[in-house]
């Protein structure tokens, strides 16, 4: 074998991130070990692997067809040396996990320290990504994922339920009045999200497709917007709960809420053609465990 794991990874790196000086920042060691590491593969292949502009570094063909067979013979790699940890009783490597961000900070940030106390050789990345990612574009073992899901080439594990709440700060009802029934929006300022347009339809009454007056990419925004006073808004009972239970927020609407709703659902899903890893089950069954109270 002509070519280093280690140089492997460093390759990787470069071409994941898109540049020497973003794989050495990731991989915390300077650009010229990174840049040594590629040289060093191209040597031993007789084959330059990158073009190098003085803006950003694409692969060439033969670097193209070296990275796929790369990626999936680190893989194995990886594979193998977990299941020695595993006849160890002793889950290891790198987990990488994906989820919305506000789901991230609210319901697994939290945990972290337990986790990594219960499983100290698990290297556990975390992403926040609000929109539908591509595991392996984006290199990520689990996606947590809330709503419907329609990959049929994704293995889907439910994890529990979190209802959603139509809710508003005590300071905006005061100013504005109450809402009492799905009517009664139209007089009332409404916190929505960008995209996708489907997020703003309401499942209350006979369902209610909402014209924000103020729109926000991320739940966590809506949820700030809400709590500043700027309207209602219909957000996930994980993001919301201690708020509600602080008076920070009311409930509004409940006896209209539909049930159930498609939206609630929480799944961690990942590809079908990959074996569920010591580490993936550990990861699922601690915080399944957990997210049942959402």
């Amino acid at each position: 074998m002509k070519s280093r794991a280690d140089d492997l990874y460093f390759l990787l790196s470069v071409v994941d991130s898109g540049s020497f000086s973003a794989a050495a920042e990731q991989l915390q060691v300077s650009v010229t070990r990174v840049s040594r590491a590629v040289t060093r593969l191209e040597q031993s292949l007789n084959t330059s692997l990158l073009n190098r502009t003085t803006r950003k570094v694409g692969l060439t063909e033969e670097g193209r067809l070296f990275v796929d067979r790369v990626r999936g013979g680190l893989s194995v790699l990886e594979e193998a040396e977990e299941m020695l940890a595993i006849r160890k009783q002793n889950p290891a490597g790198r987990l990488r996990v994906d989820a919305a961000n506000p789901f991230l900070l609210h319901q697994v940030v939290p945990h972290v320290r337990a986790f990594r106390e219960a499983y100290p050789d698990i290297e556990l990345e975390l992403t926040a990504s609000d929109r539908i990612v591509d595991l392996l574009e984006r290199r990520v073992d689990i996606a947590i994922r809330i709503g419907p899901l329609d990959d049929s080439s994704l293995h889907a594990r439910p994890l529990g339920r979190s209802p959603l709440s139509v809710v508003a700060s005590p300071d905006y009802l005061n100013r504005r009045g109450n809402c009492d029934s799905p009517d009664a929006l139209k007089d009332h300022d409404i916190i929505g999200f960008t995209d996708p347009e489907s997020l703003n339809f309401w499942h209350i009454g006979q369902g209610v497709r909402v014209q924000p007056g103020i729109r926000a990419s991320s739940g966590e925004a809506i949820r700030q917007l809400c709590l500043a006073g700027n309207g209602l808004a219909y957000l996930s009972r994980f993001m919301i709960a201690g708020d509600i239970e602080k008076g920070h927020l009311v409930e509004l609407l409940g006896d209209h809420l539909i049930s159930p709703n498609p939206r609630e659902l929480v799944s961690a899903v990942y590809y079908r053609n990959t074996a569920l890893s010591a580490r993936i089950q550990v990861f699922l069954d601690f915080f399944e465990e957990r997210w049942r109270r959402l």
